[in-house]
């Protein structure tokens, strides 16, 4: 439930030292790292989270009250698992790890007469245009003996909190508007405004010898005080130290959930990016069980779904095969959301409301759903999450889709024709033929989308991408999707222009490219490297032309240049971890076609690795891999490709560049002959379609369908 971090309060965590842009390359806040105190509940690599989260923020000062918020720069910074640390140029080391739901805070001061911690709980968001957080009401009460709670309402969620300082003799006070509260208990805010807000929080202070320390430690609830403070007993126990303790249960736990996936072989480098980005694959969503404060019922509580567009293609399928629990506790945790509020959220944040982001995609929750009813995940009442399911479809764009059979923009057509396809499977696997077999017929609606023409999307706008960005996405119907193209050839044409292949080099956007600059290079109508959602999945498209090896090739010029370990190892925003997510995979060799319980097959990029589903073990192993470096540890040169030539599953052979999700998840041995040359393995069988020539159509075409109508 909780993390914490620095807090400069720039873009796009609260933590680094850039202002906010789309284009180009940002302009700096800081000339470096720097800090005025440790917030928590950050968001991991979203792009505009403005004005969300940052919360509860902690400063050690040896300065008076009036510089807070005054940032200071950090040096000797240390980030493992569950563990931060820096030392603020004031002097002051400071120390922070976290637990399910607490924090604790460890400061080492020097030597200073009125050293003080000072809490914020006004603060929140980033610190840019329109980017701040204002609290709606407040209290705050100090209860003595190094002891305060405190609720403050942000987004319309109230965050509690209670805090105990391990300071002796050191004097409690509020404070509001950088000023103390002599002898005052408490502080109520019943409605604060933009115009009206002041800074109020709670300050303890007193002497400290040199490297003294002072422990800090907060447990969070969404349910009261009471509840905080015993979140926080719970974890830390009702006395000091509790520092220590927590940061090895963090430790254990992280290592335990980085140890379901094992790789051998590999660079330092490329070990390190994978290990990386394994841990940004689990750092959200956040789970804060029995905590909403929206239904009083207890279970699973997911209130960092940012957003199922991010994550519902390569992150949830993740956490389905190694923390399967967590998986379904998500599940659940939007069924519940879905019978409180209306609808299945695109994205679900610690902020009242679920369907801010219905912009970027429609019925997404039901590709995981599919997916996991199909493996037998959980035990979930898909009776009643089928209702859900099928009543979901035709809100927002998807009342216009009910009765038009397209809708705009153009991907939400897309996106409600593949949500009819799962959630028809769904209901056929429980006996409920007739609602199958009209759901079916509607998830053919996806060639409306289609212009024949030119084979890719019609015209219509796009959230963060363009038609050809979103015209290679995984449909149900990849052989349908090829023949409107024309055919194999070319589709793979069109792949092959949208790659780049054979084309000369981008010229990159300089510092502050204007308008006409940036139109120029969107003209190319080029793959922009996994920097959003819709192409990630689009290297995978060459399987179902026959042409597993151009997937090679994409694949293994990402895992090697795009990727590095530092700053700007990332192609894009890690959103949530789905693009870590995409990089564990791709790493694997393998792929997930969310909503279809399928895997595409690929050369992975180790020459042995071990996925631990549950009990059980998948492993892939290789003959004939060669090690590559990755662009941050190898010359200035191309490594060599590899491809597969041929492959075996539990020792029998494997004609064909795709598995079940079920065939993974129940363990097994995935062996992999790799060459330096393509050869004719997973061309001749494709993935399965909804039109193969051997599967009979699941329902009459729809009338809204192209040439339905005579």
């Amino acid at each position: 439930m909780v993390s914490a971090c620095a807090y400069s309060g720039a873009y796009p965590t609260g933590y680094g030292r850039y202002t906010k842009n789309t284009e180009g390359l940002p302009e700096e806040m800081f000339d470096g790292p720097r800090a005025s105190g440790f917030t928590h509940f950050q968001q991991s690599g979203t792009g505009a989270i403005r004005k969300y989260y940052n919360y509860v923020r902690v400063t050690p000062m040896v300065q008076p009250l009036d510089a807070l918020g005054q940032s200071w720069p950090l040096h000797d910074e240390v980030a493992r698992a569950g563990y931060y640390a820096a030392t603020l140029d004031t002097g002051v080391r400071c120390e922070i790890t976290v637990g399910a739901k607490v924090a604790v805070h460890r400061y080492t001061f020097p030597e200073h007469r009125n050293a003080r911690i000072v809490v914020d709980l006004s603060c929140g968001g980033l610190a840019i245009d329109h980017g701040r957080t204002v609290p709606l009401r407040a209290h705050v009460e100090s209860l003595g003996h190094g002891r305060a709670q405190g609720t403050v309402v942000v987004e319309g969620v109230p965050l509690s909190v209670h805090v105990e300082v391990d300071s002796p003799g050191w004097r409690q006070m509020l404070w509001h508007d950088r000023r103390l509260i002599e002898g005052g208990t408490r502080l109520d805010f019943d409605r604060i405004r933009q115009t009206t807000l002041r800074p109020f929080g709670l300050l303890f202070l007193g002497p400290t010898g040199a490297g003294q320390t002072v422990e800090v430690r907060i447990g969070f609830s969404l349910r009261g005080c009471e509840q905080a403070r015993d979140n926080l007993h719970r974890e830390c126990g009702p006395h000091p130290p509790a520092f220590d303790a927590t940061r090895e249960r963090t430790a254990d736990r992280w290592r335990d959930h980085v140890g379901r996936v094992e790789v051998e072989g590999g660079t330092p480098a490329r070990r390190q990016v994978f290990a990386t980005a394994l841990y940004h694959s689990l750092i959200k969503p956040c789970f804060a069980d029995d905590e909403s404060p929206f239904w009083p019922q207890s279970g699973p509580f997911a209130f960092d779904v940012c957003t199922m567009w991010d994550i519902y293609k390569t992150q949830v399928p993740l956490l389905a095969a190694i923390v399967p629990d967590r998986a379904v506790d998500l599940l659940e945790s939007l069924v519940r959301v879905c019978e409180e509020e209306g609808n299945f959220p695109i994205g679900y944040r610690m902020a009242r409301g679920a369907d801010r982001f219905f912009r970027q995609a429609s019925a997404l929750v039901h590709t995981a759903l599919a997916d996991a009813h199909a493996l037998g995940l959980g035990d979930l009442d898909w009776n009643w999450a089928l209702v859900h399911m099928e009543a979901d479809l035709r809100r927002l764009y998807g009342e216009d889709f009910y009765e038009h059979g397209v809708v705009h923009p153009i991907s939400h057509t897309l996106d409600l024709a593949y949500a009819y396809h799962c959630t028809a499977g769904v209901a056929r696997a429980l006996g409920d033929g007739r609602l199958a077999d009209d759901l079916a017929a509607r998830s053919l609606l996806w060639t409306n989308a289609f212009d024949p023409a030119t084979g890719l999307l019609r015209d219509s706008s796009f959230y963060e991408g363009g038609k050809w960005n979103y015209s290679f996405r995984l449909l149900h119907d990849m052989a349908g999707r090829i023949a409107l193209a024309g055919g194999d050839e070319p589709f793979v044409a069109m792949l092959d222009a949208f790659f780049g292949f054979g084309a000369p080099p981008v010229v990159q956007p300089g510092r502050r490219p204007d308008p006409v600059e940036m139109a120029v290079g969107y003209s190319l109508n080029r793959f922009e490297g996994l920097n959003n959602e819709p192409d990630m999945e689009a290297p995978w498209s060459y399987h179902y032309a026959g042409r597993p090896d151009r997937t090679a090739e994409v694949v293994h010029a990402a895992l090697t240049w795009q990727f590095g370990t530092g700053p700007g190892g990332l192609p894009g925003n890690d959103d949530s971890g789905g693009l870590s997510s995409w990089y564990v995979w791709a790493s694997l060799g393998l792929f997930p076609v969310a909503g279809q319980n399928l895997f595409l097959v690929n050369a992975p990029a180790f020459e042995r690795a071990t996925l631990h589903v549950g009990d059980r073990e998948f492993v892939v192993e290789t003959t004939g891999h060669r090690e590559t470096p990755i662009g941050s540890d190898g010359p200035d040169r191309v490594p060599p490709r590899q491809y597969v030539r041929s492959a075996r599953l539990n020792g029998r052979p494997l004609d064909v560049a795709h598995l079940r999700a079920a065939d993974v998840h129940a363990g097994g041995r995935l062996h992999l002959d790799l060459g330096p040359e393509p050869s004719a393995w997973g061309r001749r069988v494709r993935p399965p379609s909804l039109s193969d020539p051997a599967r009979p159509d699941p329902a009459p075409p729809h009338p809204f369908a192209p040439g339905a109508r005579t």
